[in-house]
């Protein structure tokens, strides 16, 4: 009996020692690897194949970043309230749209805010409008380019997010009035050589105006070649002789100097006292104001 239990146990013995021996052998083969893996409830380890491969998960793939001073075409021409994106998308197809003078026809296309862009031929401008009048100062220069000292823009830094620029000009020591606006189409009405804008003058001269050259000055003068010709001219009323009103549609100032020093005059003070009906009222000296609905109406009724 005692030999029988022996054998009995020595049975169990070498079975526990050949799971042991197979565990061992399993281990060195690396199939207990796969049986961990299953144990702890992960999927086993699958190695790359050349067409199933997948890239590094470290390594990102870049994105490409959008240039914050581009545009798309379709909003640029939305933005200037012409249509909506739908129908720029539409105009666009349909070769209605210019960038820089070439046609466009590729949806998504992107432009620059300085871009000249055209929709049937007019130039579009995707900032909303504005409409601001100064009451420059002397010692600054109407002009948008730097390094000519201070200039009107100094000024008008502040009064619009828009590109806005001067109509017209103010010589450096000239003052008064000047009006700024993004308008393309209220420009050209101004810069119009046959229509223009009135723009009235207050000008004081170093001696009294003759009577006879106020007669000249009004009924035109030819200088150069060039026949000059002013809306209005008075004496300014309740004034000596060399306060002098003058109304013209000329942009410009230099062309008021150009008829008073043909007549030996010399301007002591030009001064802009009014645009198209534009006053200085309420726009103390360097300042300036945004036009109201009304005004801008106004202007862009003038015939």
């Amino acid at each position: 009996m005692s030999r029988h239990q022996g054998s009995s146990g020595k049975g169990k013995s070498s079975g526990r020692d050949q799971s042991k021996s197979n565990a061992a052998a399993s281990g060195r083969g690396g199939d207990n690897s796969k049986s961990k893996s299953y144990a702890r409830g992960n999927a086993p380890l699958r190695k790359a194949t050349k067409e199933g491969s997948k890239p590094n998960s470290d390594k990102k793939t870049p994105v490409k970043k959008s240039n914050p001073d581009e545009i798309r075409l379709n909003k640029y021409i939305a933005n200037s309230g012409i249509c909506s994106r739908r129908d720029a998308d539409m105009h666009i197809s349909t070769g209605s749209v210019t960038v820089n003078g070439k046609v466009v026809t590729e949806m998504g296309y992107k432009v620059k805010l300085e871009d000249d862009v055209r929709f049937d031929g007019s130039r579009v401008n995707p900032e909303k409008k504005a409409y601001v009048l100064l009451n420059k100062p002397k010692g600054f220069a109407t002009t948008t380019s730097e390094g000519k000292g201070r200039t009107v823009m100094d000024l008008v830094a502040n009064a619009t997010t828009s590109r806005i620029k001067p109509i017209g000009r103010l010589g450096r020591n000239s003052l008064g009035l000047i009006l700024f606006t993004n308008d393309d189409a209220l420009v050209q009405k101004f810069t119009n050589s046959k229509k223009g804008v009135p723009r009235l003058f207050q000008i004081e001269l170093d001696k009294n105006l003759k009577f006879e050259d106020l007669k000249k000055i009004q009924e035109g003068l030819k200088i150069e070649g060039k026949f000059v010709a002013v809306e209005e001219i008075s004496f300014v009323e309740g004034e000596s002789k060399n306060q002098i009103g003058l109304k013209i549609k000329n942009t410009g100032s230099s062309i008021i100097h150009t008829i008073f020093d043909h007549l030996n005059y010399e301007i002591v003070k030009l001064d802009c006292v009014a645009i198209a009906g534009l006053t200085k009222k309420d726009i103390p000296r360097g300042h300036w104001k945004h036009l109201t609905e009304q005004e801008i109406n106004t202007l862009k009724m003038l015939s």
